[in-house]
Formats: structure tokens, C-alpha cells, sequence
């Protein structure tokens, strides 16, 4: 007769009063981290969520458990943002639209941001970035380039790596300023007559940890 594995308690689901408070962490947490950055403390997410910090820990031991609870989140938001950009009846305008709210929305975020930039360091977090994310960013560009709006020599890696770039283009000054370089990448994508060929090709997916550690001014 076989053995019967009894289920550890991570397998078990959450009582009801613990999945709230999981929610409500995750909730509050993404209210800090886009004041605070990923630094944040516990101390303040248990304040503003109304509960002991103890009940905090219990729900996430580890801090990486809490970045990567909202890194999974987070990305489920930025899905939807390319489905319904991938439905837009006007390629180029989904496109455009699907830029612009990706980021605006890591802008107004700070622990977003960091969230996306941090977490993409993982082998892991990579994966389900191509994974989810990837394959539908790559639809829209072969369509916009069937059509004739997008130059042909642009790959789906090139917009990833300048939305990295541009997430950064912000000052308390001109907290937009993103805005202005979004406006000269849509205009260089533009496909027209006498364009000059892009020199090189663009990146691999499996660059894009090696870009953002430079990025970052981090060791490879």
C-alpha cells in the first residue's frame, strides 16, 4: 500500500483571514514601494495595512517572497496592457498606446520600476517576462511592420530596451520628461522612404540581464 504524503504548509491553502491579509499586504505594500522604493519597511506596511508587523513576517519571511508576490502581479498588469494594445483595430496606434501606459506607469511608480528592474536580474523573472509579455510585444511589431508603419530592421528587444531607458527620464523638475523621449523613439520607429539602415542588430533576449546590469552600473 502506498505511502500517503501528508501536505506541508505551504501546500495547504490559506485559511480565509490569512488570504485577506496576504491581499491586503500585497495591497498596502504596493502603496509603499511606489512612494518608497522596494527599501521600504515592514514597520510601514504594517501601519498603514492596520495589522501587527509580526503578521507581515509570517505572510513574507523574506523580502525577495514580497518583491517577487508583486513582480508577479505587476506583470499581470503589464499583459493586459499589451492584450488590449494587440486588439487596437490601428497596429501603430496599439503600439503607441501600449508604450505610453507602460510608461507612465513605471514612472508614477517608483517600486514598480525597481520592481521590473531588479527582479529582471533573475533567470527566473527573465523567463516569465519573455514568456508572458514577450510574445505579444513581438506580434504587434511583425504586424506593424507588415503594414508599413514600423521600419523593418526594428525588433521587439530594441523597444524593451529603450522603455528601460526611458523609465528613467524623470526629474522633480519635469517629472514628464519621459514624455519627450517617447516622442523622438516613436518618431525614429516610423517606417519611411530613405531611411538608412540601423548599424548592427538588436539584442537577444538573453542580453537584456547584461544591458540592464550595465545599466545599473552593476558587474555583469
Amino acid at each position: 500500500m502506498a505511502t500517503q504524503i501528508e501536505p506541508t504548509e505551504a501546500d495547504r491553502p490559506l485559511r480565509a483571514d490569512a488570504a485577506r491579509n496576504r491581499e491586503l499586504i500585497l495591497e498596502t505594500a504596493a502603496e509603499v514601494f511606489a512612494e518608497q522604493g522596494l527599501d521600504a519597511g515592514y514597520d510601514e506596511i504594517a501601519r498603514r495595512a492596520g495589522i501587527g508587523v509580526g503578521t507581515v513576517y509570517r505572510r513574507f519571511p523574506e523580502r525577495a517572497e514580497l518583491v517577487r508576490a508583486l513582480f508577479e502581479s505587476r506583470i499581470e498588469e503589464i499583459v493586459a496592457m499589451a492584450q488590449e494594445a494587440a486588439s487596437h483595430p490601428v497596429v501603430w496606434d496599439g503600439l503607441t498606446w501600449f508604450l505610453e501606459k507602460a510608461l507612465g506607469r513605471q514612472v508614477t511608480d517608483r517600486g514598480l520600476k525597481e520592481v521590473m528592474s531588479q527582479t529582471i536580474t533573475s533567470d527566473e523573472h527573465q523567463t516569465v517576462g519573455r514568456e508572458r509579455i514577450g510574445p505579444i510585444l513581438e506580434d504587434i511589431v511583425a504586424r506593424a511592420k507588415a503594414d508599413g508603419t514600423l521600419r523593418a530592421d526594428v525588433e521587439a528587444t530594441d523597444i524593451g530596451v529603450q522603455l528601460m531607458l526611458m523609465s528613467s527620464m524623470t526629474t522633480p523638475a519635469q517629472p514628464d520628461l519621459w514624455r519627450r523621449y517617447l516622442a523622438l523613439f516613436l518618431d525614429g520607429l516610423r517606417a519611411r522612404p530613405g531611411l538608412q539602415p540601423l548599424p548592427l542588430v538588436a539584442p537577444p533576449d538573453e542580453a537584456m540581464h547584461d544591458l540592464l546590469c550595465n545599466l545599473r552600473g552593476r558587474q555583469v
